[in-house]
């Protein structure tokens, strides 16, 4: 383990105090002071667009973006950058497709845009099992990246201190999502985006600086550094090694971009502007802050490589997460100050924030989909408090399973649970939300068949790709059970998931065909262009 340096674990021990007294007094101060679900569920759609988008921007902006996308980038060069570049595109799918119709439809969960042509507890009750079982995975990676940073920043490598801070930050995820509610969480993404965009603006200054300005120079000199030469910079090193390195590509990037623009925790962003115009400034701010990030992260990611090189990388994690803090403190240089101590303590204290935040708002997502999703379409007509009541401890019985997985697992490789989440968004949300929203025809059979039939391939084809069994870098590297030619599934799971939901509905025969078809004319108008408009009670034309 690399030491990090006494001044900078100290400054970094109270930054991370800081900010967890901080953000938790911004939950108690923002969360819902009443039992109102509105309240608690969009914190009253109150956000300007401004900081709705940095909120976007911060869900986007995960700890799976900055380590393990910065991780590729520095390790494989040009595969990293398209990686980044998909992330960005995800976005942007999201911003022109999906976000004016999903603010539309829904209300507060996913459940509630799908339920709006298609009513009945079952796609309820599927909508919030999916809505788990995608978000989950990527929980479990998060929190226990908590305990893998602390360790690095803090120089610790023992087990039980690492666990420790593993219950810590779960204990802390569960009050952001209990307390704080919608609005609460909001705050903590926009604290976290300013912080690490600010932060890391200074290290891609102090990157460039150190290469007099000259990007092709930091460039070259990565690619030299990094022991793989011209192939650093050119299409397919990530992916090298497996026997299908094109599709292998391909399959990838239509998981990042399909399910990165899909995943409950985002899309329930958009139930949060007042109207359609402001979720268009907030895409519109979301964008810019992603792509300035993707930027960001681009040099900081090469010129990691190119300063302190691909040896010491992998030696402090073979997957290259470390990279980003790595190049960070080369950025410096060797003789630091108080003041370099102070930004680099910035930097860690963004990435642990960014950590903490981004398993909040997915356990936000998760347990509202429970309360509202499981509990209130059983008893209709539940009472705002007992509904408000439920959500905070669904938030417990959420938090509590992820804390103790994500303890049992953080000695393996995790990678493939950050892949499952993707591809579940992919596969089975994103036919489910692309036919409902746009499908005239799409009966409640498809719909059912898209999220399960979606779900379950996922599950079956991960089992069996290397990133579970059959390498030295897979969750089991002492089995092998490896079978899936590719390391993601999206390449065949996409494909059946929307093939799923065309036969789901082919087979309900011409007369669902023709039900459905009444049912989306009388919500079309609503999907597309938002519910109609009051005339005022009095105009001057009057």
């Amino acid at each position: 383990m690399t030491d990090l340096g006494g001044s900078a674990q100290s400054w970094s021990l109270v930054a991370f105090c800081s900010v967890v007294t901080v953000t938790l007094l911004l939950c108690v101060v923002t969360g819902p002071d009443r039992d109102d679900l509105e309240e608690f569920y969009t914190g009253y759609r109150s956000l300007s667009p401004m900081r709705n988008g940095l909120a976007v921007a911060g869900d986007y902006i995960s700890a799976a973006t900055v380590l393990t996308i910065g991780g590729v980038i520095a390790l494989c060069g040009y595969d990293g950058v398209v990686l980044a570049l998909s992330t960005l595109l995800s976005l942007l799918l999201l911003m022109v497709l999906l976000a004016e119709p999903l603010h539309n439809t829904g209300r507060f969960t996913m459940g509630d845009a799908l339920g709006r042509r298609m009513a009945g507890r079952a796609v309820r009750v599927t909508a919030c099992a999916v809505t788990v079982l995608s978000l989950v995975p990527m929980m479990i990676v998060q929190l226990a990246g908590v305990g893998q940073l602390l360790a690095f920043i803090l120089g610790f490598s023992g087990s039980v201190l690492k666990t420790g801070c593993i219950v810590g930050a779960g204990t802390l995820m569960i009050s952001y999502a209990a307390l704080g509610g919608m609005k609460g969480t909001a705050l903590i993404q926009i604290l976290k985006t300013v912080i690490l965009l600010g932060s890391g603006l200074v290290v891609a200054v102090l990157m460039l600086h150190a290469f007099g300005w000259h990007p092709g120079t930091m460039v070259d000199t990565a690619a030299r550094r990094s022991g793989a030469g011209e192939a650093f910079l050119r299409y397919g090193l990530q992916f090298a090694d497996g026997p299908h390195p094109g599709p292998d590509m391909i399959s990838t990037q239509v998981a990042i971009v399909l399910g990165g623009a899909c995943l409950p925790h985002v899309t329930m962003r958009m139930y949060t502007a007042g109207s359609a115009r402001q979720v268009r400034r907030t895409m519109s701010w979301a964008v810019s802050a992603v792509a300035l990030f993707m930027l960001v992260i681009t040099v900081i990611g090469i010129g990691a490589t190119a300063l302190v090189g691909r040896q010491r990388i992998t030696a402090a994690d073979p997957r290259g997460s470390t990279a980003y803090l790595l190049g960070a403190r080369a950025a410096f240089g060797p003789e630091v100050s108080r003041t370099e101590s102070l930004l680099f303590s910035t930097v860690t204290t963004a990435i642990f924030l960014t950590l903490l935040a981004s398993v909040a708002g997915m356990t936000l997502a998760c347990a509202n989909s429970l309360a509202h999703d499981v509990a209130a379409s059983r008893r209709k007509g539940m009472a705002p408090p007992r509904e408000m009541a439920l959500a905070r401890v669904s938030a417990l019985i959420v938090g509590i399973p992820v804390v103790l997985l994500a303890a049992l697992a953080q000695h393996r490789s995790l990678q493939p649970l950050a892949t499952l989440s993707f591809c579940m968004g992919a596969s089975a949300i994103a036919p489910a939300l692309v036919f409902s929203l746009f499908w005239r025809r799409f009966s409640r059979a498809g719909l059912l068949c898209t999220l399960i039939g979606g779900s379950v391939t996922v599950l079956v084809l991960m089992s069996g790709t290397r990133l579970v069994s059959g390498s030295p870098a897979s969750a089991f590297p002492e089995a092998d059970f490896n079978w899936f030619p590719f390391t993601t599934t999206a390449l065949v799971s996409v494909p059946l998931g929307f093939a799923f939901g065309w036969l789901g509905t082919v087979l309900g025969g011409r007369r669902g065909a023709q039900r459905e078809r009444v049912r989306y004319a009388a919500v079309e108008q609503r999907i597309l262009a938002g519910p109609p408009r009051r005339r005022p009670a009095w105009s001057p034309d009057d």
